[in-house]
């Protein structure tokens, strides 16, 4: 059985509905599959009550995206009660807070002479705006030849066109992934995230470490195995599948996540259960 606790859906900046997601999955033979879409939890019932037809566990999860100095740490939450109506109320304004900075990035594009019609690039947006949506928008306009283009050019946090995100710091998520009962765990570890940051993180109630990564080579994953064992982390891992030309690229179920993954997640989500 493979297992794959990152994937995205239209939720977010993914290309796939939850159902297309899970019978994509579904054929790659993965048993356990985690949404975990940005800021947003919208897909998750969907992918729940699909997975069910075809005898697949998914799991609740959530990635919420943070800010720290120069760059950006995402933090999973996983077996978030996404239900509770102020941790909606909480996720909605993250999304509202990347509507706004989508709009001032294509007036930015727009004040540069990038001609970008705003419009476009919500409707490439099914749910959570982000600057993948920009991307797609600015390669569909023919102005770059790729997403990557346009973050290299336009969209990274050097580029021309960046936009602060809404400011919030990774123990803030963390805090509030616990909050709903979830599992916090960082997402991409290497990923402009130093690792010194890990054992700071988890003196601040991160519980897991996402060491199984498809950009993670093999001394990476053997370093994140031995400093989650030394900070007592659990360890996770996924694919981070968006569809299309975003992230890592390669399909749900295609990277290596071992069963104990699971089954530590699992136990350490029931222990959580007994204390409420």
């Amino acid at each position: 059985m493979r297992i794959d606790l990152h994937t995205h859906t239209t939720a977010s900046d993914g290309l796939l509905a939850p159902e297309p997601l899970v019978a994509l999955a579904h054929d790659a033979g993965v048993g356990v599959l985690a949404v975990a879409d940005h800021d947003s939890t919208d897909s998750v019932d969907p992918a729940i009550t699909a997975g069910a037809r075809v005898g697949m566990e998914v799991i609740p999860a959530v990635e919420i995206n943070t800010d720290v100095h120069e760059s950006e740490i995402h933090i999973l939450g996983y077996y978030v009660d996404h239900h509770q109506p102020w941790f909606q109320e909480f996720l909605g304004r993250l999304r509202d807070g990347r509507l706004n900075r989508a709009a001032k990035m294509v007036e930015k594009l727009n004040a540069m002479g990038v001609r970008l019609d705003f419009a476009r690039v919500r409707a490439l947006a099914q749910g959570a705006v982000g600057r993948p949506h920009v991307a797609r928008a600015l390669v569909e306009a023919g102005v770059v030849s790729s997403t990557e283009e346009a973050f290299e050019k336009y969209l990274g946090r050097n580029g021309p066109a960046y936009v602060e995100r809404m400011k919030l710091s990774p123990p803030e998520a963390v805090q509030v992934i616990l909050r709903t009962g979830g599992i916090p765990v960082l997402a991409h570890p290497g990923w402009g995230v130093k690792d010194e940051v890990i054992p700071a993180l988890a003196e601040t109630g991160l519980e897991g470490l996402e060491v199984y990564y498809p950009d993670h080579t093999p001394a990476m994953v053997t370093r994140y195995l031995e400093i989650a064992k030394r900070v007592g982390l659990l360890v996770t891992g996924g694919t981070d599948f968006h569809g299309g030309d975003l992230a890592t690229k390669v399909p749900p179920g295609s990277q290596y996540v071992p069963v104990e993954c699971v089954e530590k997640l699992r136990e350490r989500h029931g222990a959580k259960k007994v204390r409420k």
